[in-house]
């Protein structure tokens, strides 16, 4: 790949946070509801919150001192940590292959998983895992190649906050576990191996001391979210419904793939490294959450698997880059197109046409017949707002100045505001 078509991989990076910040700022009426979530957590930030570690209400609360309650902020910052992510694919497949032609198409099918394109305006822990997971892989195969020092610490920064980001993190670094094991006699230094682990347990020790002092909320909630455990056939109906789910996304994926390759022959050697550690950074940590859903018959939801795929295309890529057809890459760059462009279209459609969704409430509106109900009271100033995150949460992010949100209570649509050494509670939907 020479500066052109460097120029071409920045080009197609900025298209994709460009048209994945605008379409959702023009088409939808209110910031969906993880979103929400996160800027209500934001607003009274901790160590941790009763459904997931801190880190996504920490990026959208510095976006929230920068830029306030403009929703397409939000759009923007889920469009950046996807391009990090991207970037950094691109970089580590550089790397794999030695070629940036084979990197760059290893980042553009990664447009035929929905996961980076229909489903990132709503940033949430998902979305805040992609540039962390990416970085990981990208870092671990520095460590194991150049044995750099201080390749350990950045592995261990970004493992670290991948982790704060979201549990199943877990599950990529029980990969990067396995690909040292397998290069234990490669030669690495002995006490390279004492960097990465004990700066990810610094990132991690203030949440850890949190979920102690809080009984461990957060756990309790990831697995009252698998449901399952009612029965020996919950061990396999899930996982086959997980396995079904995967395939069926990864459709349009293996579709664009299809289109590069001039015949089907996989070239797999397993005395292969490279192979090797693709294997273990890509289709293990899948693996273990199939074996998850065998083992403790609990459902895999499809979202969760959001950063779980974003070096197929490199590992596709490698098994197949004997078959690469270049003279077929004109019908590649069709499918791209088509998929590049229907994927923002399909999403406007929706949300235009669809008019009972989460980012059709009207919460703008419904804040400002809160403050004139509470004006009316003798309420000027409100100090906080308690109550379910998607209520309260819209109303500490219109609200000004900005309420902190409390705990969630137990009925639905029901808020107390606390102002000062008063309390008013009421029906949220009673104002709509």
């Amino acid at each position: 790949m020479n500066k052109y078509n460097s120029k071409i991989l920045y080009t197609f990076l900025l298209g994709h946070l460009l048209i994945w910040t605008l379409i959702p700022s023009l088409t939808n009426k209110n910031l969906p509801l993880d979103t929400i979530e996160a800027l209500a957590w934001g607003s009274n930030l901790d160590w941790g919150f009763n459904k997931h570690p801190p880190f996504s209400a920490f990026a959208v609360e510095i976006f929230y001192q920068i830029f306030g309650s403009q929703d397409w902020a939000y759009y923007l910052l889920s469009q950046v940590f996807v391009v990090i992510a991207f970037f950094a694919v691109y970089k580590f497949s550089e790397e794999i292959f030695n070629n940036k032609n084979l990197a760059f198409l290893s980042v553009l099918l990664l447009e035929g998983i929905y996961f980076y394109n229909f489903t990132t305006p709503e940033f949430n822990v998902n979305v805040a895992q992609l540039p962390f997971w990416s970085l990981t892989i990208y870092y671990t195969w520095r460590c194991i190649r150049y044995d750099k020092g201080i390749d350990y610490v950045f592995l261990g920064l970004f493992a670290g906050l991948g982790i704060l980001s979201k549990y199943l993190f877990i599950y990529l670094i029980i990969g990067v576990k396995l690909v040292f094991l397998y290069f234990l006699k490669k030669g690495i230094k002995f006490s390279h191996y004492f960097i990465a682990g004990p700066i990810t347990l610094l990132i991690l020790l203030p949440h850890l001391i949190w979920l102690n002092e809080n009984n461990y909320i957060t756990i309790t909630y990831g697995l009252q979210r698998t449901g399952g455990t009612e029965g020996f056939v919950d061990h396999l109906i899930y996982p086959l419904i997980f396995l079904g789910k995967q395939i069926g996304l990864l459709f349009p994926f293996l579709l664009m793939s299809f289109f590069l390759l001039k015949k089907i022959k996989p070239k797999i050697n397993f005395k292969d490294k490279k192979l090797v550690f693709l294997i273990l950074t890509t289709i293990a940590p899948v693996f273990f959450m199939l074996l998850t859903s065998m083992i403790m018959g609990v459902k895999i939801r499809t979202m969760w698997m959001t950063p779980f795929y974003l070096t197929f295309g490199t590992l596709i890529i490698y098994i197949f880059k004997s078959q690469i057809y270049l003279n077929k890459i004109k019908s590649f760059l069709s499918i791209f197109i088509i998929l590049f462009f229907f994927s923002p279209f399909a999403y406007a459609y929706i949300s235009v046409s669809q008019i009972d969704k989460r980012t059709d409430y009207p919460g703008k509106e419904v804040s400002i017949k809160v403050k004139k109900y509470l004006e009316q009271k003798g309420i000027k100033e409100i100090n906080k707002i308690i109550g379910n995150e998607w209520f309260a949460g819209n109303l500490c992010y219109h609200l000004k100045p900005r309420p902190k949100y409390g705990c969630e209570i137990i009925y639905m649509n029901k808020v107390q505001i606390i102002a000062q050494d008063s309390m008013i509670e009421f029906e949220v939907r009673d104002l709509e």
